[in-house]
């Protein structure tokens, strides 16, 4: 729903809507808004670096460092007795396409727990990657197309295969192009990537494809003759899943905290209260109140003020 002032963590689209008065957040989400939604999403932005405060009344806010994609940010609001802490969407493990996460020290804590569950531990991204590269070796003539969500993954996806020496051409579904483009203006360094659009199939014959989930099922893909499905996700760590999208290589590679990595970062930022939202909400303030740190899941609140 559309709000007069609205502070926001990233790009995504169920964290950044069009239709706000005034937006805050930096300049790398105003941009990405911009190509996604049009230069008119919004009738104002104000843009925020990292670690930059801003005074609003008698409350400072500060970006941090996200991790999850380009320009995400972890927003810290604080005044003299208390530092509020909301991650938005975010990942601790490293990441060449987007700045690092950046640890911060908390009174309160609002954190996502897409994968908060102990059976969620991310592998190695750099190992899953090689899958596709292994694939080659035994299949070079085949069409490789990996799912991947246009704005962040797709991106990672890339640098990743560029980051282990994979230096080909890399094809896009034309809804990544202008996302892509924006990285490499940023610094991003992804190689050389072409459009699907006109190409012939014996030119994608031995290529690795880009393309969002969505396409891997409609009749884009069939213009492919053999491929091979490969789906980027950490939800590609449960197999049924993997099944069911009739994936055949499942690349487990994710833009958010396994558990290993939300309970750590609890630990390390020292906060004494944790909100809990967005995913498995009760096992992760479970956990916290066997720390002995006070917990509730986000969605609660609202329910319990209604009461």
């Amino acid at each position: 729903m559309p709000v007069e002032n609205a502070i926001i963590t990233h790009g995504h689209a169920d964290h950044a809507r069009a239709g706000h008065q005034n937006v805050l957040a930096t300049q790398n989400t105003i941009d990405i808004m911009k190509i996604r939604y049009g230069h008119k999403c919004a009738n104002s932005f104000q843009s925020l670096e990292y670690h930059n405060p801003l005074k609003i009344n008698d409350l400072t806010i500060t970006f941090y460092p996200a991790g999850h994609i380009l320009g995400s940010a972890q927003i810290l609001i604080e005044n003299t007795h208390n530092r509020l802490l909301i991650t938005g969407d975010y990942k601790t493990s490293s990441d060449s396409s987007c700045q690092s996460f950046e640890l911060v020290e908390c009174d309160q804590l609002i954190t996502e727990a897409t994968f908060g569950l102990p059976v969620f531990q991310h592998p190695k991204p750099e190992n899953e990657i090689k899958k596709i590269i292994n694939a080659f070796e035994r299949s070079e003539k085949k069409t490789y197309i990996i799912g991947a969500y246009a704005l962040g993954k797709s991106q990672r996806v890339i640098k990743l295969l560029r980051d282990i020496g994979y230096n080909d051409t890399i094809f896009l579904h034309g809804s990544q192009v202008k996302i892509c483009d924006y990285y490499a203006s940023q610094g991003i360094d992804l190689g050389k990537l072409e459009p699907v659009a006109h190409k012939k199939n014996k030119d994608f014959e031995g290529k690795i494809v880009i393309a969002p989930p969505s396409a891997l099922k409609d009749k884009w893909s069939r213009r492919f003759s053999e491929p091979v499905i490969c789906y980027a996700s950490g939800w590609m760590s449960i197999k049924q899943r993997a099944k069911q999208s009739l994936v055949e290589i499942p690349l487990i590679i994710s833009d958010h905290c396994d558990w290993n990595e939300l309970t750590a970062t609890i630990k390390k930022c020292k906060t004494k209260t944790v909100w809990v939202t967005h995913g498995r909400e009760d096992a992760l303030v479970y956990w916290c109140r066997k720390q002995d740190i006070n917990a509730k899941p986000l969605y609660m609140q609202g329910r319990e003020e209604e009461q």
